[in-house]
């Protein structure tokens, strides 16, 4: 885990879920972690837990629909520790139903946070990596975008976009920047909480309680992937529940 120490590390959707994981994860293990997220009361609770841990942590209250808030977790980086190794695009949010059930509110939702969210986080750490010669994005997708289901579909569809920009950026990078992509399973965190549909609802919770994964799962798989030696690039992991088709 030497290639892990020190590095300065973003991650967005970090107060609750996978994000809380990555970042205490990574923090065990000698990152110095930079949070943002909407919910602040999260945020402060889990940088005095890392910090009491012995980490090193910041945080910012941001939303990932506004540009302007992601510079702002990328200048609180740049601002405290002198740098930004790694972005984590870890926010998200699910309104899953029928395509002619027309929920055209939370269509926009799904665009604005899964998929401009992730653009404006790498926009954000880009210039910051250019300038360094060097810088790791690592996005948090889903396995939705690999098996195409009913009542998933704009869901879906905003998670491949990424995986579809995310590999073109990674061939224009020319290998000064590293692309991963990871797509979890069924993870247990609060993902069906948002879900309007009450029948969708049910059904993704009840598989949640039947055989979700730890997000430290999750966490584990970044750091994996953030540990390779420069030159090394891990392109895209899929982590579920061996249970799950």
């Amino acid at each position: 885990m030497e290639n892990i120490k020190g590095k300065v590390v973003a991650i967005t959707g970090a107060s609750s879920g996978m994000g809380k994981s990555i970042a205490m994860e990574l923090a065990k293990n000698g990152a110095k972690v930079v949070l943002g997220a909407r919910r602040t009361e999260q945020l402060r609770q889990l940088v005095e837990d890392i910090e009491s841990d012995g980490g090193e942590a910041a945080f910012i209250t941001i939303d990932v629909k506004n540009k302007a808030d992601l510079d702002r977790l990328v200048h609180k980086a740049m601002e405290q520790y002198g740098k930004l190794d790694v972005m984590v695009n870890n926010a998200g949010i699910s309104q899953l139903s029928r395509i002619d059930d027309l929920d055209i509110e939370g269509w926009q939702e799904m665009i604005d946070i899964n998929l401009k969210g992730v653009l404006y986080g790498m926009a954000a750490a880009i210039p910051v990596f250019k300038q360094q010669q060097e810088g790791h994005i690592v996005n948090i997708i889903s396995t939705a975008g690999l098996k195409i289901t009913p009542m998933m579909g704009v869901y879906a569809g905003t998670k491949n976009a990424i995986r579809t920009i995310a590999e073109a950026f990674r061939q224009e990078s020319d290998g000064k920047v590293r692309i991963t992509g990871i797509s979890p399973g069924f993870v247990k965190t609060d993902f069906a909480g948002s879900i309007k549909n009450e029948q969708m609802r049910t059904i993704i919770q009840k598989e949640m309680d039947h055989m979700a994964l730890n997000p430290i799962a999750i966490a584990n798989a970044v750091i994996y992937a953030l540990s390779q030696p420069g030159d090394v690039e891990v392109g895209d992991i899929v982590i579920r529940p061996s249970k799950q088709n």
